[in-house]
């Protein structure tokens, strides 16, 4: 047994059948489910989670890891900057010598650490051989290839790569721009109708799509402009919160909301009437709070400089428009089943090469990128509910709140809010600050809310070094408190 012969006794107690099964390395029984742990009653949370780490140690292993993959994405700004001076270091050697400068691999492998997109990618590889270690290779490729759902990651990638064609950017850009226009198509006027109306249209095309579509246009119409670090941070963290509660209108469009809807019944009229006016009314007034702090330098912001030689783009007929429409539309509508959006997709591809004059480059390597990135999360997050389950469980609504939007900055909302749904007699008032929390708290860091990913990736170089972890947390905080009292005390 690879914990001992003594496993039943650490938790006083007979062990249940499928526990039974994991400690004796059945690979179909990992993880371990949570409703199969012993219910231990009249005992404290610390109490419990020490029961379930002494019952089954790679709980903590697992979670070790997953507390490193979260350190990590912290500190990649300095793996990039290290591998920075290196690199000039090693040009400057190469010249001292009279040789042309290469990459250097130092570099090259510490800007690699760098990257965040790749990070729980990389410590996927140590949570594998964890697995490995505790259990056997059988029960590793069974979870990684079996137990995992990549759904999601494989949904971001394929809308994030159909909202980022020239036609969908075209129709976003031409709808947004009727509403700059009420502000004289300003730089400032953009800023507001692109982070107001951009984030909800999350509720309906997927909150992946509407991150694409708003970072897109805020890198054109927004930071192109050079804006400064304070101004370029505080939209960041407005657009990431505001994404993560834009898709609050309807009960199929957020990840977090499609994890409970169907098991607690929550349909558009609950959504309408408990979250989408909520966060329309935060949206409006984070933004108008944001606006008037940076008032000056966002009326300040310089009009777009029109090159007398540049040459516009072929006018995209309209059929082509639809037809990249209806993609959308089939790719959403068939969310859960990746089989039909990813062979649409292929099917897409084809199109896109056959119209390619009015599609643009369709550049697959940020969606990618970014679903290497969830793909890594998911693995390291279905592995962690054997202590955020029994804390949700453990809180009332005012601390459920606090805790979910805390849990959210180093997980995946999503997750938690999953787990919510396996906690038994979960009560209403319960289910609404969890999920609330979760949204709230989605902007808060680029692990919080799957679409955020896809916005780093394409705003990412407008900010030197890359976006800092502490810096976008600094810019989330304000919208962040706004939508927090919107959720907790209107209505």
């Amino acid at each position: 047994m690879p914990f001992g012969s003594n496993v039943a006794a650490n938790m006083g107690g007979p062990m249940t059948p499928l526990l039974a099964l994991l400690v004796t390395g059945a690979a179909s029984a990992f993880p371990a489910p949570l409703d199969q742990y012993p219910v231990l009653a009249g005992t404290s949370l610390l109490e419990v989670l020490t029961a379930r780490a002494r019952l089954v140690p790679f709980n903590l292993a697992t979670t070790a890891i997953f507390v490193l993959a979260v350190a990590h994405t912290f500190v990649a700004q300095r793996f990039r900057a290290l591998a920075h001076d290196i690199q000039e270091r090693h040009d400057k050697e190469a010249r001292a010598a009279g040789q042309e400068p290469e990459p250097s691999v130092a570099a090259e492998v510490l800007h690699f650490f760098g990257e965040v997109e790749v990070i729980f990618g990389l410590w996927a590889v140590a949570l594998i051989a964890a697995i490995v270690s505790f259990f056997d290779w059988d029960t590793a490729r069974h979870y990684v290839n079996d137990t995992v759902n990549y759904t999601e990651p494989l949904f971001v990638v394929v809308i994030m790569a159909l909202a980022a064609t020239r036609p969908v950017v075209t129709v976003a850009e031409a709808a947004l721009r009727s509403v700059a226009s009420l502000g004289r198509g300003t730089p400032a006027a953009w800023w507001l109708a692109i982070l107001t109306v951009g984030p909800l249209l999350g509720s309906f095309v997927t909150e992946p799509a509407a991150m694409t579509i708003c970072a897109l246009l805020l890198s054109r119409q927004f930071y192109e402009r050079k804006p400064s670090p304070r101004l370029a941070y505080a939209t960041l963290g407005l657009l990431f919160v505001n994404v993560s509660v834009g898709g609050t209108l309807t009960h199929f469009a957020a990840p977090p909301v499609l994890m409970v809807a169907r098991p607690w019944g929550w349909d558009l009229a609950f959504m309408a009437r408990n979250f989408g006016w909520k966060a329309v009314v935060g949206i409006v007034v984070a933004n108008a709070v944001v606006f008037l702090f940076f008032r000056k330098e966002l009326l300040a912001l310089p009009e777009a400089a029109v090159s007398p030689e540049a040459k516009a783009p072929p006018r995209v007929p309209a059929w082509i428009v639809l037809v990249n429409l209806g993609f959308m539309v089939f790719v959403v509508a068939n969310a859960h089943y990746p089989t039909l959006f990813v062979g649409a997709f292929l099917f897409f591809l084809g199109f896109a090469q056959v119209t390619a004059p009015y599609q643009g480059a369709v550049d697959l390597k940020p969606p990618l990128l970014v679903g290497f990135f969830l793909a890594g999360l998911v693995i390291h997050g279905g592995l962690q509910g054997w202590w955020i389950a029994p804390v949700l469980a453990r809180l009332q609504e005012g601390t459920l709140f606090v805790a979910a939007m805390g849990l959210t900055a180093i997980n995946d909302n999503a997750l938690i809010t999953y787990l919510a749904t396996l906690v038994p007699d979960l009560s209403s008032s319960a289910r609404y600050a969890v999920v609330a929390g979760a949204v709230t708290g989605g902007g808060l860091t680029v692990i919080a809310n799957a679409p955020n990913p896809a916005g780093q990736a394409i705003l990412g170089r407008h900010f030197e070094d890359g976006i800092s972890p502490l810096g976008l947390l600094l810019g989330a905080l304000v919208p962040t408190l706004i939508l927090s009292v919107a959720y907790l005390f209107l209505g």
